[in-house]
C-alpha cells in the first residue's frame, strides 16, 4: 500500500492553483491550497503536508520564506519551488533553504511530480555548451542583488546605481532566454 501523499500548493494565481490541484489529485495526491505566505503556514499546521509546491512570488512575503518555514517542520515536506521569475540566485537560495527542486513556469504536472518524488540530485543533467546571453546575465545579476536586499526594489536600485523606475520596468519583463 502506498503511503498517503499530502501536497500543499502555495500559489497566488487561483486558476493555476485549482488546475494544478486537479491534476495532482489525478496523480494520487491529497491536496490543500494556500494563496499567500500566512495562509500557507496556517494550512500546513493542520494539513501536515508530505510535499509542497511553492510559488516564489506571493503577495506580501516571498515564497522563499514559506520554503524556509516548511523546511523547518519535522518531518519536512519535499518542496519544489515553481516560478515564472527563474534565476540562478533564487534557485540556489531556494535549495539552500530546503527546496528539493526549482522549476520555471510553465511546468506541467508530470514535471512537478517527477521533481517532488526525486530523492537524489541528477548528476546526468546536460550542461549547456553556450554561455548565457548578456541580457540573461544582467537578469541574473539583478535577481541576485534583489534577493540580497530582501526584495526591496528601492534598495536594489541604489545598490545597482540604477533609477528605481528603470529597475521596475526590467523586473516587469519575462526573464530572457538562457542561451
Amino acid at each position: 500500500m502506498n503511503p498517503v501523499m499530502r501536497l500543499l500548493i502555495v500559489e497566488d494565481d487561483v486558476d493555476f492553483a485549482t488546475a494544478l490541484a486537479r491534476a495532482m489529485k489525478k496523480r494520487g495526491f491529497e491536496v490543500a491550497l494556500a494563496h499567500d505566505a500566512a495562509d500557507a503556514v496556517a494550512v500546513a499546521g493542520k494539513f501536515l503536508p508530505t510535499h509542497a509546491v511553492v510559488d516564489l512570488k506571493l503577495p506580501g512575503e516571498s515564497g522563499l520564506k514559506v520554503v524556509a518555514t516548511l523546511a523547518a517542520r519535522a518531518p519536512a515536506p519535499a518542496i519544489v519551488v515553481l516560478t515564472g521569475y527563474a534565476s540562478i540566485a533564487t534557485a540556489v537560495e531556494a535549495v539552500r533553504l530546503g527546496a528539493r527542486h526549482y522549476l520555471a513556469k510553465p511546468a506541467d504536472a508530470d514535471e512537478i511530480v517527477a521533481a517532488l518524488l526525486r530523492d537524489e540530485p541528477d548528476a546526468t543533467l546536460d550542461v549547456s555548451p553556450r554561455p548565457l546571453s548578456v541580457a540573461r546575465l544582467e537578469w541574473e545579476h539583478i535577481q541576485k542583488v534583489l534577493n540580497e536586499h530582501g526584495g526591496n526594489i528601492s534598495a536594489t536600485a541604489r545598490a545597482l546605481k540604477m533609477h528605481r523606475r528603470t529597475l521596475q520596468r526590467k523586473l516587469e519583463k519575462n526573464p530572457p532566454r538562457t542561451g
